[in-house]
């Protein structure tokens, strides 16, 4: 099937859009991908519900929802002009959704976007709604993307990690049997919340504010002071799962060099939860362009940490298009989750299929 994956992640910072070709089991082939942001309005409206979980969990939110759907209406559509594709080549989108609240101790996860909304608007049909399945059965409801890099990795020399840094880190060990995947702690979001805050600016590019700051250690002692890091997997997070408070005190490049050590340190202290030390670290996600963060993992592990890049994939399109591919495995039944990645108490169908219903010209 030729699929259309959706991400827009914790850090929405934009809508990622990747074609993939897959019948679900292997990839058969990678085509183009791009990112769309959002538009203001939308992006702070957004951010105004995650940080209110009474909001993300009972305001129904229909005018966002709207918007949001909307806005990736328009990135698919735009990527279509711009890549020359046809709509009528398509077999299906993978619409992720945004995220405005995960709690799934309480079995209760939230991606606001409305599949048949997108359905409509693009005259494809949409699979949705990939994580409500896992977490009403007791999963932790991420992360999903595990089944997609053990698609990816298939030739790779194992055991081997796959590191996500987005808003939160997760990271898939795949070593002899199936994969092994949780959170690993904060990967940009508080990076990026504390420079917004501090500079005005959307993050930390390369890691620049950091490199000028020092790392305290008490208030990184105090960051790690949480029993989620001594918990072991499967286990998830929510985008706002921990408090800047250590660092308040901080000048912004102090802050700043002292939250990208916390990154580092949650991802060592993961390390401690995997079957069989990797022989390598690949690290997808925004984290990889800050050279703070991959120096000091590095420095941490002692064996290479690359970018996805250096096994030929792109870090940009990555959880895209495993949303392309998951929609494929959901358009035809099969797992999404295992008791291995998200806690699920056996392998987890999920994701809503919408028909297409006409289209937009």
């Amino acid at each position: 099937m030729r699929a259309l994956g959706l991400m827009s992640g914790t850090s929405m910072d934009g809508i990622d859009v990747a074609l993939v070709e897959t019948d679900g089991e292997r990839v058969v082939a990678r085509g183009p991908n791009g990112t769309y942001p959002y538009l203001v309005p939308v992006r702070d409206e957004l951010g105004a519900v995650v940080a209110d979980p009474h909001r993300g969990e009972h305001d129904p939110l229909p005018v966002l929802e709207a918007a949001v759907t909307d806005a990736h209406a328009y990135a698919v559509l735009r990527f279509l002009d711009e890549h020359g594709i046809d709509r009528a080549g398509l077999d299906l989108v993978g619409f992720h959704g945004q995220t405005v609240l995960h709690r799934p101790e309480r079995r209760f996860t939230r991606q606001i976007g409305d599949g048949a909304r997108l359905a409509r608007a693009l005259g494809v049909p949409v699979v949705n709604d990939f994580r409500t399945a896992d977490v009403a059965a007791g999963g932790e409801g991420a992360p999903l993307v595990p089944l997609y890099h053990e698609a990816l990795a298939a030739d790779l020399d194992r055991p081997v990690a796959i590191l996500n840094l987005g808003g939160v880190g997760n990271v898939t060990w795949l070593g002899d049997g199936p994969p092994l995947a949780f959170d690993t702690g904060p990967g940009n979001a508080m990076i990026d919340d504390w420079v917004r805050r501090h500079t005005g600016d959307a993050f930390d590019d390369r890691g620049a504010l950091a490199a000028r700051g020092r790392v305290d250690e008490l208030a990184l002692a105090a960051l790690m002071a949480n029993d989620y890091f001594h918990r072991p997997p499967p286990k998830s997070l929510d985008r706002n799962g921990f408090s800047a408070d250590p660092v308040a005190r901080l000048s912004p490049e102090d802050g700043a060099a002292t939250l990208a050590a916390f990154t580092v340190a949650t991802v060592a202290a993961a390390r401690r939860h995997l079957p069989v030390a990797p022989r390598r670290w690949l690290v997808t996600g925004g984290g990889r362009h800050n050279d703070g963060l991959m120096v000091g993992l590095g420095r941490t592990f002692n064996v290479p940490v690359d970018p996805v890049e250096a096994v030929g994939w792109n870090g940009d399109a990555l959880e895209a298009e495993a949303f392309a591919f998951l929609a494929v495995r959901a358009s035809r039944g099969l797992p999404l989750s295992l008791p291995t990645t998200t806690g699920v108490p056996a392998p987890m169908p999920g994701g809503r299929l919408h028909p297409a219903e006409g289209g937009t010209p």
